[in-house]
C-alpha cells in the first residue's frame, strides 16, 4: 500500500483553489513540559478546529480563511446540541456523534472515573482551518487563548485539529 502523500495533496488543493504556495512553519525545537501533578489531579480542556458550534448559535463559515473566532462552550453542554459547519473534511461520523471531533462526553466520563482531575469550565471551538496569518496567531490569538486557559486553571489542553 502506498502512503498518503498528505503534503502533496494539500499543496495541490490549495493551488487549485487559487492560493499562493503555502509557507510551512518550521520549528527547530518542540518544548515539552512535564506534568507537575498526576493526570488524576489535572484539569483538562479541549479545542477543536472542526467548525463545531452549538445549535442556535452562529455557525462557522465553512469557507472562511483566517478565522480567529473562538467560542467558549460550557463543559455541561449536551453533546446532542451541536452542528458542524466545515466543508474541508468529511464529518458524516461526527454528525452522528460529535465525540468524534469534540469528545465532550469522553472527557466527562474520564473525570467521573477519576482518570483526570476534572474538566475545565469551558471547552473551545475555533481557529477553524485555513489560517494563513501565522504572525497574528503567534503574537495575538495564541497568547489571548493561553490567558483564558490560565483563568480556567487548565493543566492540559487537548487540541483536535480537523
Amino acid at each position: 500500500m502506498e502512503p498518503i502523500r498528505y503534503v502533496d495533496l494539500l499543496i495541490e488543493r490549495y493551488s487549485a483553489a487559487g492560493f499562493p504556495p503555502y509557507e510551512w512553519s518550521v520549528n527547530d525545537d518542540a518544548p515539552l513540559t512535564a506534568l507537575e501533578k498526576p493526570l488524576s489531579q489535572c484539569t483538562v480542556t479541549m479545542l477543536t478546529s472542526g467548525g463545531v458550534s452549538k445549535i442556535g448559535m452562529p455557525g462557522f463559515d465553512p469557507k472562511a480563511r483566517n478565522d480567529f473566532r473562538l467560542d467558549a462552550i460550557e463543559m455541561t453542554a449536551d453533546s446532542r446540541h451541536f452542528v458542524i459547519n466545515d466543508s474541508y473534511y468529511n464529518h458524516e461520523d461526527a454528525d452522528r456523534d460529535i465525540n468524534c471531533i469534540f469528545a465532550i462526553d469522553r472527557l466527562r466520563e474520564m473525570a467521573g472515573r477519576g482518570e483526570i482531575g476534572g474538566v475545565a469550565p469551558r471547552l473551545w471551538s475555533g481557529f477553524m482551518g485555513r489560517i494563513y496569518k501565522r504572525r497574528e496567531v503567534i503574537e495575538q490569538a495564541a497568547p489571548a487563548f493561553a490567558q483564558k486557559l490560565k483563568e480556567d486553571g487548565v493543566d492540559i489542553l487537548v487540541a483536535v485539529p480537523a
